[in-house]
């Protein structure tokens, strides 16, 4: 068994076989470089059936000649190629500057070989492959068999014939053996030398569960294999809700915002209390509309990552589920937890909006605007802090109206906030933007000339300017084309209107006309 060994640094700028990978495909009967530099050539003899390629350090079967190994992690396996390298003195062939030697080689097999923590301390000689490019992660539960010995052979642990299932957060046996497994692929089976800062140290470990103890500062063998592992999800991030995955589903697509879903399922307390059971025996499944709060989030959440066809153990911490107790409404709490209740909600949404759930987050933010709202309980102090939650989350439920295209919802919660603080630059902006979208261009600009008052420099608002005066401007070209043509289509016999009757039409035309007050800003009674 020879192993390929790494080049000096200085040698080439990039590793063998790089240029070749890049480079137009060898053809058969051709001769090249290995790289610009490199005094090895090859020549193809038969292409190799696969794709993978040896990487230095990996083993092969037989003795390698110096600077052969740099070929060699070209080849594909099943390939045969003749390599033309200088001869080297030390490997009992007369030194002369022209001889050369050849080698017709053939790459039958070669066994990966992993330095997982990059510094020699676990060897992972890969003896079987895996199946598939899938690898446990950190919160994954895994079904692993192994066995380790010392250097003489002495079994030190062993798993049952079944082997041991654990999650790898949890970690097993060695310290470091969650990292190896998380290099393996199901089915895959390992020779690991493990050196002893990565096994037991300077203390060793005592003789356990019949087997014998381990020396301190002992190298220890293991013959590991990754029987299979089942995937754990932390849904929403912060481990209130964890799914882990049974069987895969079919496909790549899962039920996105306001899918209908059907599913069934059996929900059980935390120790093994079964209190409802939809889809099973002869209960009725489950149905429901993703994202639309018909069931506890904890479940909504979930199922909205799984695909048709998959089966999965969801663990649902109570805040995602039935609460501790049942939510009180907003008369049954004290001033402080009101405030607490407005804070959470208003959070929530914005997590929600951060993710693209604007019509959750709308119904978040009305929610803790209720929370605090005027009821006469407030003091001084508590007031002015209701009034600045209140006004943030009508501000924030606009925006959701504006990305939801509902904009005379937009309208009345900015028109709440004008109602409060007339100067809130943020609430005649988004008005501003909600009328322009109705067509309501004159309102649009009366509001765009009151943010612009307070706040002379804000960019958002001079573009939204910019935007305005653009579609007022093909807005009256529109209409001028209209009269244009409404024009050219009368009659040429027209009833003549004495000059002093048509001074007092327009004269009335103005007055109906005119701009509106501030008062007629107030949109709640549209």
């Amino acid at each position: 068994m020879a192993v390929l060994s790494e080049i000096e640094e200085d040698q080439l700028d990039e590793e063998p076989g790089e240029v070749i990978e890049s480079a137009p495909p060898q053809k058969l009967g051709e001769e090249r470089q290995l790289t610009s530099n490199s005094p090895i050539k090859k020549k193809l003899l038969k292409r190799g059936h696969a794709w993978e390629t040896p990487n230095f350090n990996d083993h092969v079967t037989g003795e390698v000649y110096a600077g052969l190994d740099d070929g060699i992690v070209t080849m594909k396996k099943g390939e045969v190629a003749l390599f033309t390298l200088p001869a080297v003195e030390s490997e009992g062939i007369p030194q002369d500057s022209n001889s050369v030697v050849q080698f017709e080689v053939e790459l039958v097999s070669w066994i990966t070989v992993v330095d997982v923590c990059k510094d020699g301390g676990i060897i992972k000689k890969i003896m079987e492959k895996g199946k598939g490019n899938d690898r446990p992660g950190d919160l994954d539960e895994v079904l692993v068999k192994y066995q380790v010995s010392l250097v003489d052979g002495t079994v030190v642990a062993e798993t049952p014939e079944e082997g041991v299932e654990f999650y790898l957060k949890n970690g097993h046996f060695l310290p470091r053996l969650p990292k190896v497994i998380m290099t393996m692929a199901r089915g895959e089976k390992a020779e690991l030398i493990v050196q002893p800062q990565y096994a037991f140290g300077e203390k060793g470990r005592e003789a356990s569960s019949g087997f014998n103890s381990v020396p301190p500062d002992s190298v220890l063998h293991v013959n590991i294999e990754l029987v299979s592992f089942k995937p754990v999800i932390n849904v929403i991030g912060d481990s209130m809700v964890i799914k882990k995955i049974l069987k895969e589903g079919e496909g790549t697509f899962t039920a996105n915002e306001g899918a209908n879903v059907t599913v069934n399922y059996t929900a059980m307390l935390e120790d093994g209390t079964v209190f409802e059971k939809r889809g099973v025996g002869e209960t009725q499944p489950l149905k429901f509309i993703t994202d639309e709060e018909q069931v506890i989030t904890g479940l909504d959440r979930a199922v909205a990552t799984m695909k048709k066809g998959e089966r999965a153990i969801i663990s649902i911490h109570p805040d995602y589920a039935f609460g501790n107790v049942e939510e009180k409404a907003p008369w049954e709490l004290n001033n402080n937890e009101k405030f607490e209740v407005a804070g959470r909600k208003k959070e929530e949404g914005n997590l929600l909006f951060k993710s693209g759930k604007y019509q959750r987050a709308a119904k978040k933010y009305d929610k803790a605007a209720d929370f605090v709202s005027e009821d006469g309980s407030f003091g001084d102090d508590e007031q002015k802090l209701a009034k600045s939650l209140r006004i943030s989350c009508w501000l924030n439920g606009a925006a959701c109206c504006l990305k939801l295209n509902d904009f005379p919802g937009a309208i009345k919660l900015c028109t709440q906030v004008l109602d409060v603080e007339f100067h809130n630059v943020k609430a005649l902006y988004r008005r501003a933007q909600a009328y322009i979208e109705t067509g309501d261009f004159l309102l649009a600009d009366v509001d765009i000339k009151k943010a612009l008052e307070v706040d002379p420099q804000n960019r958002e608002v001079k573009v939204l300017k910019m935007k305005l005066k653009q579609l007022q401007a093909d807005s009256d070209k529109k209409d001028a084309k209209l009269y244009e043509n409404m024009f050219a289509r009368k009659p040429k016999r027209l009833k003549v209107v004495k000059e002093d009757e048509v001074v007092k039409m327009e004269t009335d035309n103005v007055g109906d006309s005119a701009a509106p007050s501030d008062g007629g800003l107030n949109i709640d009674s549209r």
